[in-house]
């Protein structure tokens, strides 16, 4: 489970052996307050989340996309 980084009390992770054939790239977000999937193609969207408010979830969306080439590298560079 390749942690790529940490936000505040989030941790930004994937885990390498999700799916067969493996899912398209995306980022789990946890923290202690609950968890959330956020898929990155074809655009940023949530795809599920158990925990987070709303206001929670749009600050997480902010993250995911202002850090969407580390998620992408880290992603790359594991699977390759």
């Amino acid at each position: 489970m390749p942690v790529v980084f940490r936000y505040k009390s989030f941790r930004f992770f994937f885990y390498s052996n999700e799916g067969n054939p493996r899912e398209s790239m995306h980022i789990h977000v946890r923290s202690a307050d609950g968890e959330a999937k956020f898929w990155l193609t074809p655009t940023i969207y949530l795809a599920d989340s158990d925990g987070f408010d709303a206001r929670t979830l749009r600050e997480l969306l902010g993250i995911v996309i202002a850090n969407k080439e580390l998620i992408e590298r880290s992603w790359n560079e594991h699977f390759a």
